[in-house]
């Protein structure tokens, strides 16, 4: 599954594949897995785009957003093998405004993580 969200003006694509979790762990050193499970993202995507600040601040509380940056990195280098380590990747981007884009990521997370039984 590949998506294209807009980023600071600028069209990103994010793209889930049998290579992520491999991608990830040679980049960060760290079980794609088990950092999924830590983030703990059990909040619906109405509630995280939600305008009722509380809700916002009450996930904002809870989210590791290093850990999101770097899942957010290894989706975009898996759909373009030709974007740069995750700070130069960052670094082209005047604003990353995760609230927006992990709603639009949580289809490529549960993807990745899931199993087609047969």
């Amino acid at each position: 599954m590949e998506i294209t969200l807009t980023i600071d003006d600028k069209p990103v694509k994010f793209k889930s594949s049998g290579a992520v979790t491999k991608r990830y762990k040679m980049q960060f050193q760290r079980d794609f897995f088990a950092d999924i499970a830590s983030l703990g993202i059990t909040m619906a995507k109405e509630d995280i785009k939600s305008t009722d600040n509380e809700k916002t601040m009450e996930f904002m509380r809870k989210i590791d957003f290093d850990l999101f940056l770097d899942i957010a990195w290894v989706f975009a280098k898996t759909a373009d093998n030709s974007i740069h380590d995750p700070l130069t990747w960052l670094d082209g981007f005047e604003t990353f405004p995760i609230i927006e884009i992990l709603p639009e990521l949580q289809d490529l997370i549960a993807l990745t993580i899931s199993s087609k039984k047969k």
